[in-house]
């Protein structure tokens, strides 16, 4: 006997139809005082993420991940391998910061500052009203099942366009714009990897904004099923004031004294980009745009009714408490985010001018000459976190009875720069009879900076199982 599923009653998803097919929302836009605001902060985020990879500050890129490098440049800081507990701090920071966001203002990053909010609506959905005449016009192409119309055609080869800026842009966050100038300017085959990168990013955005578009909010975003978490009973959102709309009656003549202000006209759900009733309740889907809000207060002001039937508030005020700004999460998030950044300044300000590790050799770990002295190569790794270009001075102690040979000395290393360089220490095989015997290292420049190492020097008689690391002082000569 074959059992089949039950039918769903009505649409489960909003982005999809009963029968399981895609419902593509297509959302009229209104404008209002929100819409206003928005379009504002729209632009200048769209303006700021296309400058950025050409400011600098402190010589450096503003922003600029160089993953390859383990290399994280920061409004002019540049986090090395070396600062993996500064970076976690750094992102601590900013993880509680939207923490604390949330909890005070609900889902404003998704409304107003998320580039899949900022660019679909106020780039691509413009773009796309333009070209295919609004929500009737895209829909009236939808209906005729002409997937090659030549509106829409010239529409995806815009959009491609725009992807292909943005792909750009972003891989510039990550090698820097000049060398995006460079790569252009060359043959692909002389770049294959970058090339791909640019190339599977421009894909990536195209189908995101010609294709996905609100389905990555409802269904690849994970901010949405945080709300849960992060949201209390006193945490601003965009709703609907059930006491005051309901019940709903269609039309403004001749309503009943009992009515609500709703007039059921469907505004909010045609204005919604994610295709929701707001009438329904706090839900995952809502990004918090607050078109639904604009669309209403235009139907309020038509009927006579004031506006904020749909507004700002939180889910206390809608149950006629007052909404509580002192509350556990808004104690224990800037109790962690001033911990948290707190720490970062600390740590950030009390770090050394430079950054000196010592390394062992690449290959052989020592090497005997033809006189039967045992050879160490020590690589020196300095970078130059200071203000300005030094020159670092180099001094080895300990290596009494061999020599030391230190090709470039003082060693220069421009400002914001890391270099390395080699120097030789020699010392007879007697010296290493009776274990690895230590050298000390010193490098010093002229502002004051002063760090000190113990070195253990490998030899023939025992080398085997070293970690090839040596043991570093700090300034000051603290272990």
């Amino acid at each position: 006997m074959t059992s089949v599923a039950p039918r769903a009653t009505g649409r489960v998803l909003p982005t999809m139809n009963e029968d399981g097919s895609r419902r593509w929302v297509r959302p009229r836009p209104s404008s209002g005082r929100w819409d206003t605001r928005r379009r504002i902060v729209a632009y200048a985020l769209m303006a700021l993420y296309l400058a950025i990879p050409h400011l600098r500050m402190n010589e450096k890129p503003l922003i600029l991940l160089d993953a390859p490098r383990r290399e994280f440049t920061f409004f002019g800081y540049t986090f090395l391998p070396t600062d993996t507990l500064l970076f976690m701090l750094f992102l601590g920071t900013v993880i509680v910061a939207v923490f604390l966001l949330t909890a005070l203002f609900g889902r404003v990053w998704c409304g107003w500052a998320c580039p899949q909010t900022v660019w679909m609506e106020y780039l691509y959905r413009p773009i796309e009203r333009l070209l295919e005449g609004g929500p009737n016009g895209s829909l009236a192409i939808d209906r005729g099942g002409n997937r090659f119309h030549p509106r829409r055609l010239l529409k995806f080869a815009v959009f491609l366009l725009i992807a292909l800026v943005l792909g750009h842009t972003f891989l510039a966050y990550f090698v820097g714009f000049d060398r995006i100038v460079q790569w252009v300017q060359q043959s692909p085959a002389q770049h294959p990897s970058a090339f791909g990168v640019m190339a599977f990013t421009t894909v990536l955005v195209f189908a995101d904004f010609a294709y996905f578009r609100e389905q990555t909010c409802t269904i690849a975003c994970p901010y949405g099923r945080w709300q849960s978490a992060l949201l209390d009973k006193s945490s601003l959102i965009v709703a609907y004031d059930h006491r005051r709309g309901e019940p709903r009656q269609r039309g403004t003549k001749r309503r009943e004294i009992t009515a609500g202000d709703c007039i059921d006209c469907g505004m909010c759900v045609q204005t919604c980009p994610t295709g929701i009733d707001i009438r329904d309740g706090l839900q995952m889907e809502c990004i918090h745009c607050t078109q639904c809000i604009d669309a209403c207060d235009a139907v309020m002001e038509k009927i006579g009714k004031p506006r904020g039937l749909i507004r700002y508030t939180s889910r206390d005020m809608l149950a006629g408490t007052a909404r509580h700004l002192v509350r556990p999460r808004t104690v224990v998030y800037p109790i962690a985010l001033a911990g948290f950044l707190g720490t970062f300044i600390f740590l950030l300000s009390t770090k050394p001018a430079a950054d000196v590790t010592l390394l062992r050799a690449v290959g052989d770990p020592f090497s005997v000459d033809a006189e039967g002295r045992v050879v160490n190569q020590v690589r020196l790794r300095i970078a130059n976190r200071s203000g300005a270009a030094q020159q670092y001075r180099i001094e080895v102690e300990g290596a009494e009875g061999g020599s030391v040979i230190i090709p470039v000395n003082p060693f220069p290393v421009a400002r914001g720069a890391t270099e390395t360089t080699s120097f030789f220490v020699t010392l007879p095989r007697s010296a290493f009879s009776s274990g690895e015997p230590s050298i000390e290292v010193h490098v010093r420049d002229a502002s004051g900076f002063d760090a000190e190492f113990d070195w253990r020097l490998l030899g023939p008689s025992r080398h085997d199982g070293d970690s090839g690391r040596g043991e570093r002082r700090e300034p000051g000569g603290r272990e």
